[in-house]
């Protein structure tokens, strides 16, 4: 039978909750500008970047709901805690920023493009995009700066790929596309009115879906990676691994099994072929002891089982 251990840590507020009530709060104020400038101006990228606005502050209080969520206490009905409940939600996230914030600004630059109308004063609209660009760079520049704290010197497309807190990329590459998408925005209304060709704001709206579209295809394959169970780092296992057999009542191990079930609490099951002389009383004064190592050196590990095994013995 292996033998448990799970760390009783409380949890902490994470350090992301910031620059996601952050981001909220720039969203909303910035998706009801976009659509009262939209109002005045007639401009369908203007209209694509209220949605997309205002898509994003859903997206915020889903991430803050998975979140709250995922810090409830294990229960009987899920003895290893509601961690992956921020992976649901992100999930979740994903999918409205595809199907909803992307769909919607696609469709609307089709329907601009199959009937043009004359824009108004353009004036509304620049005053808006600067404001917005103003409260997403602050945002994104948090959210930045949250990412590069959790990443330290790893590369950043790495350190994305690798990373177990989509509460924090997810921000991270909507406030991104959020400046893109303003930056687009901008080039469909000076361009119209420069050309005298009202089809570029709608092209500037297709290409606003387009960017949306990218951003959630990236971000539905890493949160579906999440939800579905990431194994922790070949060097981190290593260095368990290394912990362990340095005890010396281990002959070896095999492969640890391990699953993050959310950004800070793994699941790890080590297989340990203890000498064979000890008793059973040694034996477990030694898993005892190797659950206490591991944990007070990788305090991620929450859930950990140590799985004593016997090597096979071959006949000549």
């Amino acid at each position: 039978m292996p033998t448990s251990s799970t760390a009783s840590v409380t949890p902490e507020v994470p350090s992301s909750k910031l620059a996601i009530m952050a981001a909220l709060g720039a969203n909303l104020a910035i998706a009801i500008i976009k659509f009262v400038a939209a109002s005045f101006t007639g401009s369908s990228a203007m209209v694509a970047e209220g949605i997309h606005s205002l898509v994003d502050t859903a997206n915020e209080w889903l991430l803050l709901l998975g979140l709250h969520k995922s810090q409830r206490p294990a229960s009987d009905k899920r003895p290893f805690g509601y961690g992956r409940e921020l992976y649901f939600w992100s999930f979740i996230v994903s999918i409205c920023i595809f199907a909803i914030g992307g769909g919607i600004s696609i469709y609307e630059g089709i329907e601009h493009l199959r009937h043009p109308a004359p824009l108004g004063e353009p004036t509304w609209n620049y005053v808006v995009l600067g404001v917005a660009f103003l409260f997403d760079g602050a945002s994104f520049l948090l959210a930045r700066r949250t990412f590069n704290a959790q990443r330290g010197r790893q590369p950043f497309w790495p350190a994305f790929r690798g990373s177990k807190d989509p509460s924090i990329f997810v921000v991270l590459f909507e406030d991104a596309a959020d400046l893109l998408g303003l930056f687009v925005a901008f080039l469909g209304v000076f361009l119209s009115h420069q050309f005298q060709n009202p089809a570029l704001d709608g092209v500037a709206s297709l290409l606003i879906g387009v960017i949306l579209v990218v951003v959630a295809g990236l971000l539905l394959r890493e949160n579906k990676s999440l939800l579905l169970g990431e194994p922790a780092e070949s060097a981190l296992l290593l260095q368990i691994t290394t912990l362990v057999e340095a005890d010396p009542a281990v002959v070896g191990t095999a492969a640890p099994l391990s699953s993050y079930l959310s950004p800070h609490d793994m699941l790890l099951v080590v297989p340990v072929e203890f000498q064979p002389h000890l008793l059973a009383t040694q034996v477990s004064e030694a898993i005892q002891r190797l659950q206490t190592t591991i944990q007070q050196q990788h305090t991620d590990v929450r859930h950990l089982f140590i799985q004593p095994v016997t090597r096979p013995h071959t006949q000549a």
